[in-house]
């Protein structure tokens, strides 16, 4: 399955001139106290879910620019979240 994602830079692209980066899982976890569990579940475990989640990509066939982006899994469209207003 082919889609596209848009460089901040390059403008929009097919996937394949992409490496994906990971699930955005925000800063780390403090290192004062810190137990190896707590560490490996940020290092480690991966939440994919339904609906648009924030992810690193890096543009490798092009500029080399790393960036972030809202996509969703299920359909593999780059998509902004809508936000409610309690959040």
């Amino acid at each position: 399955m082919s889609f596209t994602i848009t460089c901040p830079i390059c403008g929009e692209r097919d996937v394949c001139e992409f490496h994906f980066g990971g699930h955005d899982r925000g800063p780390p976890p403090q290192q004062q106290g810190l137990r190896v569990e707590a560490y490996l579940r940020y290092s480690q475990f991966r939440t994919t879910r339904a609906g648009p989640q924030r992810e690193w990509w890096f543009h490798s066939s092009g500029c080399a620019t790393w960036f972030r982006t809202w996509r969703n899994p299920a359909n593999n469209r780059e998509e902004v979240p809508e936000v409610s207003d309690n959040e």
